[in-house]
């Protein structure tokens, strides 16, 4: 299941999405991110439902390989449901059973609050499934350029960010690798208690942490013997080019913006 992750890989692709320029799809995911919490009832969100599937459509990324990347991580999705639905006590008493009571609020807040996190997870992966980690390390880099002027380190920092979108799938390779290992041994991850459970999954952090230092000072020494001295003085092979779509784009963001306040409680 866990090399099925699609947070952090990148799917080529000839779509106006893939061609966009990473600073603009940066530019969007941060406003949408602001942008969804204005949504708080279901004309909203159906907007933002219309506005999250037709990216996803622009992207041409197979639905079938989003669905099997994202069943990984539904569960949170279900998790958070769970929660509003036990600990909001507002609005008429649905059904109680002992201690156990379920709202009509806690019903509609969780449904409100999963397919806000849904939608941020689902646009979230699309950033990624759709743009380099070299594309997304310029966008950062250019996007943060001002706070060079108080010496903060924006290279380094865009640097670490796309390091660490990189090596998620291939750490959760690396956890699926040690965890078959540890099945081949006899161990059970499945099923028996909680407690038993938990027990079982120190034996996987540690080889998964020795791997990861393993592979972080590979890379350095990579770098190292390529030359790598930090972001003082380099150039770029690639430079980023602002079009009309990256304009477009924000427009219609800003669109959905008004139509979230205008159809919002």
């Amino acid at each position: 299941m866990m090399e099925k992750m699609i947070f952090g890989r990148y799917v080529p692709a000839d779509s106006l999405i893939h061609k966009m320029d990473p600073r603009s799809k940066l530019t969007i995911i941060f406003l949408f991110v602001c942008v969804i919490f204005l949504a708080n009832n279901w004309q909203t969100y159906v907007i933002i439902g219309l506005y999250t599937f037709l990216m996803i459509g622009l992207s041409r990324v197979p639905i079938r390989f989003l669905y099997g990347g994202l069943k990984p991580v539904l569960w949170l999705v279900a998790f958070t449901f769970i929660l509003q639905l036990f600990f909001t006590r507002e609005g008429t008493l649905v059904y109680q059973w002992g201690v156990i009571k379920i709202y009509a609020e806690g019903i509609k807040m969780g449904f409100y609050i999963s397919f806000r996190f849904f939608f941020l997870i689902l646009m979230t992966s699309l950033l990624t499934l759709t743009t380099t980690p070299i594309e997304i390390t310029d966008g950062l880099e250019t996007l943060l350029g001002p706070l060079k002027k108080i010496r903060f380190p924006v290279h380094e920092m865009a640097l670490m960010m796309s390091i660490s979108l990189r090596f998620i799938p291939t750490l959760m390779q690396e956890t699926d690798k040690i965890m078959k290992a540890q099945i081949a041994r006899g161990v059970e991850f499945a099923s028996g208690p909680v407690k038993e459970r938990i027990k079982a999954v120190i034996p996987l952090l540690i080889p998964l942490f020795v791997s990861s230092f393993k592979r972080a000072e590979e890379l350095a020494v990579a770098m190292e013997a390529r030359g790598y001295r930090g972001g003082e003085g380099r150039t770029k092979y690639r430079q980023l080019s602002w079009k009309q779509v990256d304009t477009f784009q924000i427009v219609f963001l800003a669109i959905i913006t008004v139509l979230l306040i205008l159809f919002r409680s």
